[in-house]
């Protein structure tokens, strides 16, 4: 399916939130363009495999939003431009001539932030990790880090993303704002007035933790249900744990599985209801559930020319 086919979007954003979020709205049809500055975007330089990863396939336009050409480069494509992703702290864009006045009034404008529009945290500068910490999603791992953006991608790409769509299905000319932390807090606000056993999500239960096996792998285990605890149980070869899920640990089920290689346990559960898997490779996951291979980003300013002629 390629439902926004047909549509621009021009990213006037720097770093993950919007290249992520311009990217699956490129997924889904969308002829994405990058405004970058002339020095580009510092994740060409910072992360350059992410960089690619994440902008192929989309086109890139050098503009200078400080030089009068520049900007008039840019307002060109702001006109032009059925969805607008920018990531400044609030009021940038506006002064540097490129805030939501300047877009189409017909086109959805998305400002990614870090705190929202208001509230005594408008202006603080933040990453990722900033804003979970700020939501509370860390409060039980901390001082261990989450291996993956959440603030970034979960948070403030896919919720621009949604958004976004909501406001196309409604006829756009829709002006949005999304606080990576509000969102990060979001995703963890069920969980305010206490989870069903504690600590359920961080190891402290039996039936749902992270088992190491005997060549040093880990085998996940979920079995929350009694019939799938029941089953893991009787494959494992310990029928007298059934019952036994939501105690804190059972020793005799951790020597059980650091007693086989990972392959095995895997080859012993294919086929059985016993929600366990592996901690799989990022090499492994992307062989087995990864898109396909993505060629390298466009040259910083590779389409400036095409573009300068086709909006003079």
């Amino acid at each position: 399916m390629a439902p926004l086919t047909g549509l621009l979007v021009v990213d006037l954003t720097r770093y993950l939130p919007g290249a992520y979020a311009s990217r699956e709205l490129q997924r889904l049809g969308a002829r994405v363009v990058r405004i970058e500055p002339p020095e580009g975007d510092p994740l060409r330089d910072t992360a350059p495999a992410w960089h690619d990863a994440l902008n192929a396939g989309k086109e890139s336009v050098v503009s200078d939003l400080k030089t009068e050409d520049g900007l008039t480069l840019a307002r060109a494509l702001l006109a032009r431009a059925d969805v607008v992703l920018e990531g400044f702290r609030p009021g940038v864009a506006a002064r540097l001539g490129v805030g939501p006045d300047d877009a189409r009034p017909d086109a959805v404008y998305c400002s990614i932030t870090g705190f929202g529009l208001d509230g005594p945290h408008v202006r603080r500068a933040g990453h990722d990790l900033n804003y979970l910490g700020w939501a509370g999603a860390l409060d039980d791992t901390a001082p261990a880090l989450p291996p993956v953006q959440i603030a970034d991608l979960a948070a403030g790409a896919l919720g621009a993303v949604t958004r976004i769509l909501a406001a196309l299905v409604a006829g756009g000319g829709s002006r949005i704002t999304v606080s990576m932390t509000h969102r990060s807090h979001d995703l963890v606000a069920h969980r305010l007035h206490g989870d069903p056993t504690p600590k359920l999500l961080t190891g402290g239960v039996a039936c749902y933790r992270v088992y190491e096996t005997a060549d040093g792998r880990f085998l996940t285990v979920a079995a929350l249900e009694p019939k799938f605890w029941q089953r893991l149980c009787e494959v494992v070869g310990l029928p007298e744990l059934i019952g036994r899920q939501w105690e804190p640990r059972l020793p005799e089920l951790e020597h059980a599985i650091a007693a086989r290689p990972l392959a095995e346990w895997l080859e012993l559960f294919d086929g059985e209801d016993v929600c366990a898997g592996p901690v799989a490779t990022l090499a492994e996951a992307a062989q087995e559930f990864g898109s396909r291979e993505h060629g390298p980003a466009a040259r910083l300013g590779e389409h400036t020319a095409a573009w300068r002629a086709e909006v003079r």
